[in-house]
């Protein structure tokens, strides 16, 4: 059993920067994958990154690649994903998955999920 729960997302201007955060409870064991997804408003939930808790190995969207970094904290654990250089298109729900040991862009193949965290860009 894990769970998992989102930092509070926020209002930033396009071309800022923002840090999420997951922070896990229950047992993650070390070949786990975390990953976000996101979500606006009338689409569907699409992958934005995934990581592998162990080893660090990392997968991202195309929409995002370049402009954000997935990484974790085993210490606390927590997952990060820091987004930069935001647009306006990236205004959506963010959530956190997990899965025990996939990692994955395929959202049905996740086992676990946050409740999500709202980001806003403005133009």
């Amino acid at each position: 059993q894990v769970q998992l729960v989102e930092s509070w997302g926020g209002l930033v201007q396009a071309g800022g920067s923002l840090r999420l955060s997951c922070a896990t409870s229950g047992r993650l064991v070390t070949s786990a994958a975390m990953g976000w997804f996101r979500q606006a408003p009338g689409k569907e939930r699409e992958f934005v990154a995934a990581i592998t808790w162990s080893g660090g190995i990392t997968y991202y969207a195309d929409s995002v690649k370049g402009r954000c970094t997935i990484s974790p904290d085993k210490a606390k654990n927590t997952v990060y994903l820091q987004m930069n250089i935001l647009k306006p298109e990236d205004t959506a729900v963010y959530y956190c998955a997990s899965h025990p040991h996939l990692m994955t862009a395929v959202r049905g193949a996740y086992h676990y999920w946050g409740r999500g965290t709202q980001v806003t860009v403005s133009s």
